[in-house]
């Protein structure tokens, strides 16, 4: 899993590429599918990278708009290398959309997160705890499933060429005790001993901010190592979320984000906020003023 070359965003560089030589060539998306003999939506799919082409296809496209030679060979490999199976593939019943894919090539993840502890930073009893009430419709086998999954990606925060993981946590994640006490209070100290890593840093948004740039929701901004491989923001619903890769789309997201983490705690503050309430949690002190009520 220390792969950097995903599958997924193998097939996005292959689609990107055969885009761009199709344009090059002046052949239309309709052309090419008369003269593969399929739909134009197809064509489409494969140079958006929602669909793996087959090599043949590839080898076909390229002969069209008269790539030979060590360019061919070069994406040819790209085909081959798309269509390898990632480690999560057989967990796919359980995952939405292609995120997980993304996140394996990533080379860095900037975040905000408004309800939750990013799944590259919870815990199992949370991990678990958080899957169940947000899909009380899963049977535990597709919740231990998604379980596995999470944890098996944590691997790129601490492996020998980690992950830059900046995530800035709206104060609900930390206030709220998912799971229960004992949980959220694990998961909290595994927050402090994340932050103690050199890659990942954590800031804590307060509540007395008010509002904020971030207020339309939970995203995360996927940073690639590759030039060939543009970044993307990815705005998360309860569907899946939607994934943003538009110039002008990024451009906005980053400024969110720096505007988020501008108003935030600095991380040593966020890093000790976090300490304290592994100690005395905020759940705490409102069931004593409940109490004296």
């Amino acid at each position: 899993m220390t792969e950097r070359r995903s599958p997924t965003i193998r097939r996005r560089r292959l689609g990107a590429e055969l885009r761009q030589r199709r344009e090059k060539a002046g052949v239309t998306i309709e052309a090419v599918a008369d003269l593969l003999e399929c739909s134009g939506s197809k064509v489409s799919r494969i140079e958006t990278g929602h669909t793996t082409a087959t090599v043949r296809d590839v080898r076909d496209m390229l002969g069209i708009y008269g790539v030979t030679g060590a360019e061919c060979d070069e994406l040819i490999q790209i085909a081959r290398e798309a269509r390898q199976k990632g480690w999560w593939h057989p967990y796919s019943p359980v995952l939405a959309g292609a995120y997980v894919g993304l996140e394996a090539a990533a080379g860095s993840i900037r975040a905000y997160e408004q309800q939750t502890v990013p799944g590259l930073l919870q815990t199992e009893e949370y991990a678990q705890a958080m899957i169940r009430s947000a899909r009380p419709d899963w049977v535990a086998e597709e919740v231990n499933q998604r379980v596995r999954v999470r944890l098996g990606r944590q691997s790129l925060v601490d492996q020998d060429d980690p992950i830059d993981l900046w995530v800035v946590l709206d104060e609900t994640v930390i206030s709220r005790p998912v799971g229960g006490d004992a949980v959220m209070r694990a998961q909290l100290e595994r927050l402090v001993e994340a932050a103690d890593l050199p890659n990942v840093t954590l800031q804590v948004l307060p509540f007395d901010v008010g509002a904020h740039a971030g207020m339309d929701g939970t995203f995360t901004i996927l940073g690639f190592p590759e030039p060939g491989d543009p970044d993307v923001v990815y705005a998360e619903n309860a569907t899946g979320g939607l994934f943003l890769e538009k110039r002008d789309e990024l451009q906005k997201y980053i400024f969110i984000f720096d505007h988020i983490r501008a108003a935030a705690m600095r991380p040593e503050e966020s890093v000790a906020l976090i300490a304290k309430l592994a100690e005395e949690p905020l759940w705490k002190w409102r069931q004593r003023g409940t109490a004296s009520t």
